[in-house]
């Protein structure tokens, strides 16, 4: 069987220089041997902060960018050397408001793209009939984009990518700036792509889109892939672990990282002015009673676990 995608080793290296008279030259590695696959059909997910590599790594897979060393196929075309098979079978959709005319109306700019993506005129009228009901702007398609919301421009963004009936369909963080209930109308959008047994490769970096959206997720830091499979796989590595959350008043910053220190909770852990917070590297048994817990007037200690959140309040005099 044929890979949808397949990336082996994918390396970008960047090349930035500064200075007026004396030019220095600073390379950075932005994807890092990247490797994985995606079967035909399956909605898989690359998860990870914003600078991970993310939207570098989407850019190799469908042609923009060149890969320092690596290879990468799309449906066994490689990104190199089969550009224009590769460019035939793909669509990509991109965050933000860019690449739609706004003072067209939603179906003229379909109209518009079906010509660029070379639609057949026949099939025009049908094939954007059938995306309008797809992304659920049946009824809106008459007003000018400049009135969209964001969420509308976004579906209008993906009934776009999908004119000329891409194989594969590339989503780079589709979901950036809009509003909860545009999002989840966006995420229903999606879904409906995997029914129809399309090929997606969504990057983003909210945790909770990838578990309801993805069938299989690899976690991206730093670009390398640090992690990969089933959301239900990937929560099973950390279940095992706890968050304490501690919110202080009146306390400095070096009484409350001894504190931390001496509770062994977290070699990593993270204070503002208000809070800290902490992870525990094990899994730690919760507090049986206040007297376990830390403590300090006015302060408010939560420790969360899969399953319940406990709470104390103590005077600082039984610090």
């Amino acid at each position: 069987m044929t890979l949808a995608v397949e990336a082996i080793d994918l390396r970008r290296t960047f090349t930035s220089r500064s200075g007026t008279f004396r030019r220095t030259r600073k390379d950075v590695e932005a994807v890092k041997g990247v490797s994985f696959e995606i079967a035909p059909g399956e909605l898989f997910g690359l998860l990870g902060p914003n600078g991970a590599g993310k939207t570098t790594t989407i850019k190799m897979l469908i042609t923009l960018l060149i890969p320092t060393s690596g290879r990468a196929n799309v449906l066994g075309h490689d990104v190199v050397h089969d550009v224009r098979e590769v460019r035939r079978r793909i669509g990509y959709v991109f965050g933000g408001d860019r690449g739609l005319y706004e003072r067209l109306s939603g179906l003229d700019n379909l109209r518009y793209f079906s010509e660029l993506y070379g639609v057949p005129p026949r099939e025009q009228k049908k094939r954007i009939g059938e995306l309008l009901e797809l992304v659920g702007l049946t009824g809106r398609e008459g007003e000018r984009v400049e009135g969209y919301s964001r969420g509308m421009r976004q579906r209008l963004h993906i009934a776009r990518g999908l004119l000329h009936d891409p194989d594969v369909f590339f989503l780079d963080e589709p979901s950036i700036g809009i509003d909860p209930v545009g999002a989840r109308e966006l995420r229903a959008t999606i879904a409906g792509l995997r029914e129809q047994g399309k090929t997606v490769l969504l990057t983003t970096h909210y945790m909770f889109e990838a578990d309801e959206l993805c069938d299989r997720i690899a976690v991206i830091r730093s670009g390398e892939i640090v992690a990969e499979g089933t959301p239900a796989e990937l929560k099973g590595l950390v279940s095992a672990g706890r968050v304490l959350e501690v919110e202080t008043y009146g306390i400095g910053d070096e009484a409350v990282a001894a504190r931390a220190q001496s509770a062994a909770y977290a070699p990593s852990w993270s204070r503002s002015a208000a809070s800290c917070r902490c992870w525990s590297s094990r899994a730690s048994p919760a507090p049986r009673s206040p007297s376990r817990c830390w403590r300090s007037w006015g302060r408010r200690v939560s420790v969360g676990s899969a399953t319940a959140t406990r709470r104390w309040r103590t005077p600082m005099s039984s610090w």
